[in-house]
């Protein structure tokens, strides 16, 4: 049996698209033991062992910058040979279908079904930290189902009807494995992760989420192994 200490460690590629806190989740990954790479360079990313996509601001201008690279379709390639990507805040809300920002409509990446829209809930943005409710059986959450997380965000997805009922037309219907969401509230319950075979995705910053958010991409990482 291999010691784990001395195999060679996990290459892991952050997405440089011009949005997201990259340096902050270089250095969480790399504390965590991947070797990490930030490039735009679409062959350096599709073949690294994990690839993450992260991103702040806006739904529109995330797309508009993950395009200028073909991003979208490096995320498209490795998903599908069944190679790791990990979404975190505006990189996970992209993956879905569409993002609605005061009116307006943006194509996302389509993986998911559903539309990212505006928090309902007395102050907006939600920032801090907050707890989750984990899905059963995680495996990014294990060993810290009952921590909290640091959120940053006005828009979030409200519903994953994947959960439930899988389309027959869907990519996913002829999969046996079922998403497992984690869902949070903030005036209503939001989608606040979701692991999917090989996509996976957070609404908070793990990377600002101190030793739980470390935890959780160690957990991660782990799975590249």
């Amino acid at each position: 049996m291999s010691d784990a200490s001395t195999s060679p460690r996990p290459s892991v590629v952050v997405l440089d698209y011009g949005f997201g806190n990259v340096r902050s989740a270089v250095r969480a990954l790399e504390r965590v033991g991947a070797q990490v790479e930030l490039t735009h360079d679409r062959a350096v990313a599709e073949r690294a062992d994990g690839l993450v996509v992260p991103g702040v601001g806006a739904f529109a201008a995330c797309m508009a910058g993950l395009r200028a690279v073909r991003g979208d379709e490096v995320v498209g390639r490795r998903l599908a040979g069944g190679r790791p990507v990990l979404g975190i805040c505006v990189g996970m809300q992209i993956l879905f279908d569409a993002g609605d920002e005061h009116g307006v409509v943006t194509e996302g990446m389509g993986e998911w079904p559903g539309t990212v829209r505006r928090l309902d809930a007395p102050v907006v943005p939600h920032m801090g930290w907050a707890t989750v409710e984990p899905a059963t059986e995680s495996r990014l959450f294990a060993g810290v189902e009952h921590e909290r997380f640091y959120f940053v965000h006005s828009y979030a997805a409200q519903e994953f009807p994947l959960e439930a009922d899988i389309p027959e037309d869907s990519p996913f219907a002829r999969s046996t494995i079922r998403p497992l969401v984690t869902w949070a509230a903030h005036g209503s319950r939001f989608v606040a992760a979701v692991e999917n075979g090989p996509l996976s995705a957070t609404q908070f910053h793990p990377e600002k989420s101190g030793d739980a958010g470390a935890h959780l991409l160690e957990n991660w990482v782990a799975t590249l192994r």
